[in-house]
């Protein structure tokens, strides 16, 4: 069955996930942060990348992330706690490429997003998810270069792969893992997923347990 899980990690994170799964806050400016006592791992991604329903999918939860009906309404940071104690927290950071929101609103969200990158101690890792159906974007390589910079290392996450033709996921995957290896920051491992049919999401889970410290 596709999306069950077969190594010892994947079934060591799915016992995890299967426990404590709670959201904690929204953080619309830094000074709302939670205390960083526990490691954290952050996902971005273009508005109506499927965000939502991974994080739904990785969690085994229907709607702890809820989509937005209009793409780019997250605004803020929002922090969701794993574990019981906590071993690590998932942040949902706010959608970007939407292009109805005016140019004052996309800079307080880029403003909001960089300055967490930069100066979060305990970002473990970032998962830069990008839709399969289009590949890599401006918005995408704009938010590449900005965790390149910011030296915050990252895992690419091709979402919607069930979307496509395998022909046409082999080659889009092929490109965007080419163009990863020229980013210093982003991890080797190109990972290819798909909420809706769970193909790929036991191995991101370990992935994502392993990057917050196992």
């Amino acid at each position: 069955m596709i999306g069950t899980p077969e190594t010892q990690e994947e079934k060591d994170a799915a016992r995890l996930f299967s426990g404590r799964v709670e959201f904690l806050l929204s953080a619309p400016q830094l000074k709302f942060l939670p205390e960083p006592t526990v490691p954290e791992i952050a996902f971005c991604g273009r508005s109506n990348v499927g965000k939502s329903s991974l994080l739904n999918a990785l969690t085994g939860r229907k709607a702890i992330a809820r989509a937005s009906v209009t793409p780019g309404r997250t605004q803020e940071l929002n922090f969701f706690e794993v574990g019981d104690p906590t071993r690590f927290r998932l942040v949902d950071m706010p959608g970007y490429g939407f292009a109805k929101a005016p140019v004052k609103v996309v800079e307080k969200w880029k403003q909001l997003v960089r300055t967490y990158l930069k100066g979060r101690q305990v970002l473990a890792r970032t998962l830069v998810l990008v839709d399969s159906r289009h590949g890599l974007k401006d918005v995408d390589r704009e938010m590449m270069k900005m965790l390149d910079e910011t030296a915050v290392s990252y895992r690419v996450v091709l979402t919607k792969a069930d979307k496509i033709k395998a022909s046409e996921l082999e080659a889009t995957a092929t490109k965007v893992a080419e163009e990863a290896r020229k980013h210093p920051a982003a991890f080797p491992e190109l990972h290819i997923t798909s909420a809706e049919k769970g193909l790929g999401i036991a191995a991101l889970r370990a992935a994502v347990v392993s990057d917050a410290g196992g």
